[in-house]
């Protein structure tokens, strides 16, 4: 994703491999709603793309220190995030959901 993006399509494609992590269960807005990014039809919720800085909020999976995940969906977000700065937050952590282990550590 280049640095010519509008900030929909990058907030899209962003939320889309955030999730792929084994880690992450789902995004989260955050509280009041303000990691979002407006898109045709509503929102693209849990990414806030801004001019200069990117916000993702996680919910993540109980299990693996949370500072090891959050430096694994930064560094993974960071080149499709058109030149902007990374910010993950996680905004709950889930335990007890099946499907296995937690991935490593």
């Amino acid at each position: 994703m280049g640095e010519d993006a509008g900030p929909e399509e990058t907030a899209v494609r962003l939320a889309e491999e955030a999730v792929r992590f084994p880690d992450v269960v789902e995004l989260s807005p955050g509280a009041f709603g303000t990691i979002s990014t407006p898109a045709r039809g509503g929102f693209v919720r849990g990414v806030a793309v801004r001019p200069g800085t990117v916000e993702v909020g996680l919910v993540v999976r109980f299990g693996r220190p949370i500072p090891r995940v959050v430096t694994e969906v930064r560094e993974g977000l960071g080149p499709l995030a058109g030149g902007r700065a990374v910010h993950v937050f996680v905004e709950d952590v889930v335990a007890g959901l099946g499907g296995g282990a937690p991935s490593g550590d």
